[in-house]
């Protein structure tokens, strides 16, 4: 007989199902399931992709504790899905360093977190980029071509994974910096609140004008961006960089 196909019909439950699949599929493939399970959320914290707060929850009635791994829906529909899937697993890193290590004093980025976002294929870096410090108290990272998590996600993708629903009105007003952290966690059970979004600079040079071939509104954003518009009249059509 052939398997029950499940046709999930919710909004809600396809979001949180996606992002659900995707930390039980990094879970296995990266940290060979010691992960506990947590409680996902998405939440519009401002400036962040995502954060970790251990412990956050407790359940009403057997008082059982739960870690809170919050994604930011914001900006689902203007980085690449990589960068998602990114700070799914940055979050996830820090899950595993307050049950298996000794997380930094107040979210400080110590060697051991450093060493663990090596070894599961995130370069730990205070730049983004090649040559920047392995640890401190505000982090970025990027992926290691051929390391671990790009394979994993390699793998995942060949699921036919994605993220489905985005947000029609994503910021403009921002553009993402490289993964970054800053940690207000004091290693007792707190937030860290991870993957810092930067303001606009000042020298706007480094930015393209994006526009809607259709309704003509325009955004300001990276060079690599896909943005959509959000006009409802418009179904999601791409908009055009500007020269």
């Amino acid at each position: 007989m052939a398997a029950e196909t499940i046709v999930i019909t919710s909004p809600t439950a396809q979001a949180y199902a996606e992002l659900q699949a995707a930390f039980d599929h990094y879970n296995r493939e990266l940290f060979g399931g010691e992960l506990p399970p947590c409680l996902i959320t998405m939440q519009r914290e401002k400036r962040t992709y995502g954060y970790f707060s251990s412990e956050r929850f407790v359940h009403r009635h057997d008082r059982s504790k739960t870690d809170e791994i919050a994604i930011n829906p914001s900006y689902f529909a203007v980085v690449p899905l990589l960068e998602v899937l990114q700070t799914l697993v940055h979050e996830m890193v820090h899950a595993w360093q307050f049950h298996f290590g000794k997380p930094g004093r107040r979210g400080y980025h110590n060697k051991e977190w450093a060493d663990k976002m090596e070894a599961i294929g995130l370069m730990p870096s205070s730049t983004g980029k090649p040559g920047g410090a392995r640890t401190g108290e505000k982090m970025a990272d990027y992926a290691i071509p051929g390391g671990l998590f790009m394979q994993a996600t390699d793998k995942l993708l060949t699921q036919d994974f994605k993220i489905s629903w985005l947000d029609r009105f994503p910021p403009m007003t921002t553009i993402a910096a490289p993964i970054a952290d800053t940690g207000d966690d004091d290693g007792e059970g707190g937030d860290d609140l991870g993957d810092l979004i930067s303001p606009l600079p000042g020298n706007r040079s480094n930015r393209v004008k994006y526009r809607c071939p259709s309704c003509g509104a325009q955004a300001w954003g990276k060079p690599s961006l896909r943005l959509l518009c959000g006009n409802e009249d418009c179904k999601a059509v791409p908009l055009d960089p500007v020269e």
